[in-house]
């Protein structure tokens, strides 16, 4: 029996892989809007029969971004490492999830949690923070109320604590249990403001 989210949690370099966004209405909007804000230089291709004004406007800012007005074609599939389905025909995106699993891809079908291997979580980002947030598929809504809470609650102070502890970390040189103390110490100072 599960219990709860066994979900793995992992960051992708998606700036160093290749995606296919199919889906150029509201959900393909979404999905697009998503990876470009958290790696906006990854190389994406997007297939839809029709694609909306939006999506055009997003995609003119970013030439990684390349659209592809047409229905959905196996060979799209090609040179391909991760998969994003976003449109409204579930039989269509099964048949997608499928040729893209017999290639060995990771395929994301969105609203169809059964169809997925990966999720797109609900993500805070403040600087060089990032926390993702998963329901395991079960309520995107708790995932954005979580993400807002959080955005209100971190403050913007962190990433200066980030890039401090970093120079901090460069100089120790491996002495764990120092690195511990001394980051204990200016946690709680930091937490304190």
């Amino acid at each position: 029996m599960k219990n709860g989210n066994n979900l793995f949690p992992v960051f992708f370099k998606l700036e160093q892989l290749h995606l296919l966004v199919v889906g150029g209405g509201n959900v393909g909007l979404e999905k697009l809007t998503s990876v470009l804000r958290n790696s906006p230089s990854t190389s994406i291709r997007l297939v839809a029969k029709e694609i909306s004004d939006e999506v055009r406007d997003l995609a003119k800012d970013h030439p990684n971004v390349k659209l592809i007005e047409r229905e959905f074609r196996p060979y799209d599939l090609e040179d391909i490492e991760l998969v994003i389905v976003g449109i409204d025909n579930t039989r269509t995106s099964e048949l997608i999830r499928d040729m893209a699993k017999a290639r060995g891809l990771m395929v994301n079908v969105a609203d169809k949690p059964e169809l997925c291997d990966f999720y797109l979580g609900s993500v805070v980002k403040k600087g060089d923070l990032k926390i993702a947030i998963s329901t395991n598929g079960k309520s995107p809504t708790v995932a954005k109320r979580i993400k807002e809470y959080l955005n209100e609650s971190i403050p913007k102070t962190i990433d200066e604590v980030l890039q401090n502890m970093n120079k901090i970390r460069e100089k120790l040189h491996g002495n764990f249990d120092f690195k511990v103390r001394t980051l204990n110490s200016i946690t709680k100072d930091w937490l304190k403001k």
